[in-house]
């Protein structure tokens, strides 16, 4: 079935947008993520096949995200970054842990 590119379509968890983003979005999530992706059809509220979905993505030329498995492939990481991202998402009482922690090691 030939489908347009400009159609409008809802990607769970992202939102409305066109086939092709979505489509492309999609094929840059990681495997297992991408398998559970669910992209629905806003003119009658169908869900798209993984298949369809695949066989979009190879006429369009859209190529899924490859896996990095190497570690020297993967970015160097800043651990300051880390870090800061650490402690953005973790719950105060573990942060106040933490903190005592560090505390006490110091003071040995």
């Amino acid at each position: 079935m030939m489908s347009d590119p400009e159609e409008s379509v809802r990607l769970q968890g992202f939102g409305e947008m066109t086939l092709r983003t979505a489509i492309a979005t999609v094929m840059l999530l990681a495997p297992r993520e991408r398998a559970e992706a669910a992209i629905f059809r806003v003119r009658d509220d169908v869900r798209l096949a993984a298949s369809e979905i695949a066989e979009l993505a190879a006429d369009w030329g859209i190529t899924p995200m490859a896996e990095i498995r190497s570690p020297r492939l993967v970015p160097e990481q800043h651990w300051p970054e880390i870090v800061r991202g650490m402690v953005r998402e973790a719950p105060l009482p573990s942060l106040m842990v933490a903190f005592l922690l560090g505390v006490l090691v110091t003071r040995r």
